[in-house]
Formats: structure tokens, sequence, C-alpha cells
């Protein structure tokens, strides 16, 4: 089975930080700069005309709930590890993949809310501002997912323990991210309207 890129154990020979990490870091800012565009564009683009307030589906605050209760389970299982407990590890990560599939269908319920709003993907700077920011969350948490299943399953075979758990820790360190981003991307829909 070849070894993902992510979860490189070697390290650079100047910092000794493994390369995983350095190439999630690179991964993170990316997306920061991804998100800052998005969002400034956002608020370039409120200023013109044809701006439409709506309320923003409620199925949003579901998402930001189980965005937050799955980021709990991940450091529950990342304490589990540290302390050599690999059987509460996997319990805490096949819990924190079902919330992350959770938080898919809540952004699924949230858009098909919009759309019984009549707030549609065209035709409105606003809606289609929302559908933007929300789906490339979206599917930059559908990467996450996958990851997550790979440490999962990784887990349930017992690859990890206190001493080998660097896989855990870039999965929570992306896992994390993607949480914070997403309360970020709720805060901005909610406070710049």
């Amino acid at each position: 089975m070849e070894k993902s890129p992510i979860a490189d154990t070697s390290q650079d020979r100047f910092t000794q930080i493994p390369t995983g990490k350095i190439l999630l870091w690179l991964i993170m800012v990316s997306i920061v700069m991804l998100f800052a565009g998005l969002t400034s564009g956002y608020i370039v683009r409120q200023a013109e005309s044809n701006w439409q307030i709506f309320d923003l589906p409620k199925m949003l605050d579901y998402s930001t709930g189980v965005i937050i209760l799955s980021s709990w389970s991940l450091i529950m299982g990342q304490m589990a590890i540290k302390k050599n407990q690999t059987k509460n590890l996997s319990i805490f990560l096949v819990i924190t993949l079902l919330l992350g599939i959770a938080f898919c269908i809540t952004q699924f319920a949230a858009w098909s809310e919009l759309v019984r709003m009549g707030i549609y993907f065209t035709g409105n700077p606003s809606g289609s501002f929302l559908y933007v920011l929300t789906a490339i969350h979206l599917a930059h948490l559908v990467g996450g997912i996958i990851y997550l299943t790979n440490v999962t399953i990784r887990s349930l075979m017992g690859s990890y323990s206190a001493d080998n758990h660097l896989g855990i820790e870039l999965c929570g360190i992306l896992w994390h991210f993607l949480g914070l981003l997403w309360v970020y991307l709720y805060i901005f829909v909610n406070v710049v309207r």
C-alpha cells in the first residue's frame, strides 16, 4: 500500500519538521488565500446593485454545531492515542467520520432551504456567493473526509500507537483547520449582510 504524501514521516533536513506537516501547512495557506479572496470579493460585490439580503437557512446553524462536535470527537481520539488507547481512538475516529458526513448532509439541506426560499445560484449575487462559499468549503471537507477515512481504516487495522501517530496528528490539524474555516465563514455571512 502506497503512503499518502501527507502522512510522509521523513523530515526536512533543516527544520526537522515532518515533510507531511510542511506540505499540509502549504495546503492550508493556499486555502486561506482562496477564501480571503472570495470573502473580499463578497464585500466588494455587496456594495454594487442588486444585492439581495435574505435570512440564512437555519440548517447552517446545525452545520456549525455538527462541525464543532466533530472537532471535539477528534480531539478525544487524539488524546486517546497519546495514552495508547487504540480502541478508543478508533471509536472517536468513526464518530468524527460520521459527523463529517452529517455536516455534508446539512449543507445539502441548507441548499434545499435556499431553493425553497427562492434563492438560486444565478440571478442574485448574494445567493451566488453563499452557494460558492459553502460549496468550495464542502469540497475541501470532502477531501478531509477522504483523508479521515484512510486514517480511520488504518486505526482499525492497528497502525497507530502512542509512539506512532503522525497520521492522526496531521489529520487533526487539517480537520480542525476546516472546522475553524467553517466557523469563520458562518460568522462572516451572518455579520456581513
